[in-house]
């Protein structure tokens, strides 16, 4: 008699989408699931294989090096210690490495709620709906102009994504701009630095299956770019409505924000989305670095 085939296992359930839970004061609505641009829960950086070797040749160099090491780092002390030479903020080096050190969630929540961000200090509640992977710094993630002032700092790594308002009616995509620059170099830097930059739009993030699947370069609307004196890393967004519309002129977001603007930019608040989240990004980053920097001091 012929042995019987094993029955087929039972087909596994699809893993449910993640939806956000409700916020804000709306009715009936539920943002779209986020788009699967990027799955990981961490941003890690790819290490490059080496033969055994490379590796051996590279620890002897690590042992004969050491004295020279050591000189160097000595300097960079002493000259830290000069009068009149800017202290590094605290959580500075440890910010630096935020990239591929912190969660996803960490530096990008899923849910960003902005207290007063909106135009008359309105609330505003932002929900993450795409993620992109950490890209090298190039015009496909960077403006133009930003690249060049970010590339002779040594530009590291750029993380985006991108969120909707709680009626999904407005998108706008958030950049973190990572840098190797010391404290100094990187407070000339944000030193008026959108006015500096002129019309350079950072480029938006959209989504498939998401409200920001139609949002492109036509479609943005308005923008924001800050360097924080106390960070080595610059915060980027642009703001466009979600249903799509192209702006025939973009705004950076002082002047979309400014009394007595009545055209749909202004009126929709899309300045005050992006100067609002930008802010926000901000003060978590600030916030997760100071962190990071007590534990190691802890350790």
């Amino acid at each position: 008699m012929p042995p019987q085939a094993a029955p087929p296992a039972p087909a596994r359930p699809a893993p449910a989408a993640f939806v956000p839970a409700p916020y804000g004061r709306t009715t009936g609505y539920a943002p779209p699931p986020e788009a699967l641009v990027e799955t990981t829960t961490r941003l890690r950086p790819v290490r490059d294989r080496r033969s055994a070797g490379r590796t051996a040749a590279a620890a002897a160099c690590a042992v004969l090096g050491f004295g020279l090491i050591g000189g160097a780092l000595a300097g960079v002390w002493l000259a830290a210690s000069e009068p009149g030479k800017p202290a590094e903020p605290v959580g500075y080096a440890e910010a630096r490495e935020l990239w591929h050190n912190a969660p996803v969630d960490a530096l990008f929540p899923r849910t960003l709620p902005g207290p007063g961000a909106g135009p008359g200090a309105a609330d505003r509640t932002w929900t993450r709906i795409v993620v992109a992977p950490d890209a090298p710094c190039s015009p496909a993630v960077l403006a133009k102009g930003l690249l060049t002032a970010v590339e002779p700092l040594g530009c590291e790594r750029v993380l985006r994504a991108t969120y909707t308002d709680a009626t999904a009616s407005s998108v706008i995509t958030v950049g973190l701009v990572f840098t190797r620059a010391d404290a100094t170099a990187q407070r000339t830097l944000g030193e008026g630095l959108t006015a500096r930059l002129g019309q350079d739009v950072p480029p938006a993030l959209s989504g498939p299956s998401t409200v920001a699947a139609r949002f492109g370069d036509r479609q943005r609307a308005s923008w924001w770019t800050s360097a924080p004196a106390d960070l080595p890393v610059v915060v980027t967004a642009v703001s466009g409505f979600a249903d799509g519309r192209a702006v025939d002129a973009p705004q950076p977001a002082d002047k979309a924000t400014a009394k007595g603007r009545t055209d749909a930019v202004a009126q929709s608040g899309l300045g005050h989305e992006a100067k609002g989240i930008t802010e926000r990004l901000e003060r978590l980053l600030r916030t997760t670095a100071t962190t990071a920097a007590k534990e190691k001091e802890a350790r």
